[in-house]
């Protein structure tokens, strides 16, 4: 795997993502070089150098690689069949064919030769297609993949056991695991399967030590014998720290979060880091003030109360703060208590579920960033009703409280909106990871991410 802005992705969504660059490009511009090249090189250079031919082909990669992100082709399996793949491809071909069609028409000078935009969409779709099956044909075969062992036998080696077979682009095949068995007998089978490496080095490229209780059971020697001879030793909680994006709370202790690298940022980083927060937000707050008033108009129209909506929240340090929205819910939405949000929550407005899915109601927060109470990015901010609650139930909640709270963060682009305790654990394991691996890259990255989540309106309800 690849570690980019403090997230590692697999090689092979890398190589995919590279490769498909170069087939874009490559069909406009061989498109471009039959429809113009018959003419004569003095019209193709022409076309390309001083026309910026070459600039509009890399400008369209740009789009078509953007448009196959945002239908998730790039990020982590989530379809189950390959027909899925090709259907959300050509709906990427579709949306690009009309877009480069309505900006041909509006600027017409922008074209780069007559009927080139059609003949490379033709031709990119037939190369798009054939590659994504040759793409998926080669990944699965053996000689791509490595074959690992689960070295455990409870709950956190299943949980690995799992995320390996349902991580598709991992690259990585489970050839065997020691399920439920009793420690002795797992012991003489692993050392059964050690003899048969020993003879035949066919079968085991990396080992997850995933055993539940180390001191008295992992075979060190055995270990240590596969290591000298080539094979990977690796931590569970390192893989699944990985390939997941977040920072399991199964066997995490503080020894852990002493010794490990992370959870520290320099000053100058921090610096930064407020700078970069204080940018993005003055510059959202310059986009969205023509769409203030009319935002004011329709809360004030959907149901009576006031147009805003405040609440105390926990910041940095667990210090206090007045957090502050664009209402969403009826006046006497609370009038029982304070309780999470749920899917389809009847409290909700039908103005304030768009608001909420869009993240219109999050606008007056800017005004929080701007106050050095939130930052731009970070941990979502949760009352303190709920905090007491939950650093009681939850081992290292109080954590997430090491930094400024953000309007976006990384559990809100990788997870769904948490409205239980075992849906805020799994938030807090993105929001650790987060705070672990904090860099004005991985902010900028979650920046990005966030559009694609408005667009797309996930996690919000």
């Amino acid at each position: 795997m690849i570690r980019l802005f403090n997230v590692y992705y697999p090689t092979r969504t890398l190589v995919l993502l590279v490769c498909e660059a170069l087939l874009v490009g490559g069909s406009f511009l061989l498109a471009t070089a039959c429809l113009l090249g018959p003419g004569g090189s003095v019209v193709l250079i022409n076309a390309l150098v001083y026309e910026n031919g070459l600039l509009k082909i890399a400008v369209i990669t740009a789009m078509t690689l953007l448009l196959t992100y945002y239908f998730d082709l790039y990020g982590p399996r989530r379809t189950s069949a390959n027909w899925e793949i090709y259907f959300r491809l050509m709906l990427v071909l579709s949306v690009l064919s009309f877009v480069l069609a309505g900006i041909v028409y509006r600027f017409p000078d922008l074209d780069i030769g007559p009927y080139v935009l059609v003949a490379g969409v033709s031709l990119l779709t037939l190369v798009l297609v054939v590659w994504r099956w040759a793409y998926e044909w080669i990944i699965v075969l053996p000689v791509f993949r490595e074959r690992v062992y689960v070295l455990g036998s409870g709950k956190r080696a299943r949980a690995v056991v799992e995320l390996l077979r349902g991580s598709r682009d991992a690259g990585m095949e489970v050839v065997d695991w020691q399920g439920e068995s009793k420690a002795q007998g797992r012991l003489d089978r692993f050392a059964a399967e050690l003899r048969a490496f020993r003879k035949h080095r066919p079968s085991i490229d990396r080992v997850i030590v995933a055993m539940e209780d180390r001191r008295e059971s992992m075979p060190v020697r055995e270990l240590l014998e596969l290591r000298v001879r080539g094979v990977i030793i690796e931590n569970s909680s390192a893989l699944m720290e990985r390939l997941s994006g977040k920072l399991p709370l199964d066997g995490l202790n503080p020894s852990t979060l002493i010794f490990t690298e992370g959870f520290r940022m320099s000053p100058s980083q921090q610096l930064f880091r407020r700078l970069l927060s204080l940018t993005v937000s003055l510059i959202a707050l310059i986009i969205c003030l023509p769409f203030i008033p009319l935002i004011i108009l329709v809360v004030r129209l959907s149901s009576p109360g006031p147009i805003f909506f405040s609440q105390t929240r926990v910041g940095q340090r667990g210090r206090l703060f007045t957090a502050y929205k664009f209402r969403t819910m009826r006046e006497d939405a609370e009038a029982q208590g304070a309780v999470w949000a749920a899917k389809d929550d009847p409290r909700v407005t039908s103005i304030g579920r768009f608001m909420r899915s869009t993240r219109l109601d999050e606008i007056p927060q800017l005004w929080n960033v701007l106050r050095g109470e939130m930052a731009f990015v970070g941990p979502r901010p949760e009352r303190p009703e709920f905090v007491q609650w939950l650093s009681q139930e939850i081992p290292f909640y109080d954590l997430r409280h090491m930094i400024r709270p953000g309007i976006t963060g990384w559990a809100q682009v990788r997870y769904r909106y948490g409205a239980s305790l075992e849906e805020t654990k799994h938030k807090l394991e993105y929001d650790l990871y987060y705070v672990k691996h904090q860099s004005i890259g991985l902010d900028l990255l979650i920046m990005f991410e966030t559009i694609k989540t408005i667009i797309l309106r996930r996690g919000a309800q």
